[in-house]
């Protein structure tokens, strides 16, 4: 199939792309049958569309909401990274090193008083303390981590607003 830029997609895609969007977001593993019945089609044109979206690359992938707690991941952070400069090989260091750490489960670049921001969960304060001490501030340039900690999740989705 042939590849599309964004705009082309937001543009040309109908309500039954957006629909099958909702649904495979809210249940990855609902069968094509039930699929195909909750967007109005039939089975074969739904299958098409949903293997074009993935052939796109709307569609990333499929996984598991997993219950962090459950697994005795109590402890979520979010630390605000400062670099000493912005040089290539400081940003190159520094993005690979995060990739490494299974316990950062996000990073952002961001505008503001830091430069980037960390999602990470961890076990409880010691594993925190042991990443950050251990591995993060072992990373060249880093100037400065400050660190808020969540103390109750109010919401958790990885459902994106899809518009009608």
């Amino acid at each position: 199939m042939k590849s599309y830029n964004k705009w082309y997609m937001l543009l040309y895609m109908d309500i039954f792309d957006k629909k099958i969007l909702k649904a495979l977001q809210s249940d990855g593993r609902i069968t094509n049958k039930d699929l195909a019945e909750r967007v109005s089609l039939s089975q074969a044109p739904c299958w098409r569309r949903v293997d074009a979206l993935e052939k796109q690359g709307l569609i990333k992938g499929y996984t598991a909401i997993v219950d962090q707690e459950m697994l005795g991941l109590s402890l979520t952070a979010f630390a605000q990274i400062t670099l000493d400069n912005h040089h290539q090989s400081t940003v190159e260091k520094f993005d690979h090193g995060i990739q490494q750490w299974p316990e950062i489960l996000e990073c952002h670049a961001t505008s503001g008083e830091y430069d980037y921001l960390l999602k990470i969960v961890t076990q409880d304060m010691n594993s925190y303390n042991q990443l950050i001490y251990e591995k993060i501030l072992r990373l060249p340039s880093i100037r400065s981590v400050n660190t808020s900690f969540s103390m109750q999740q109010k919401k958790r989705t990885s459902q994106l607003p899809i518009g009608d």
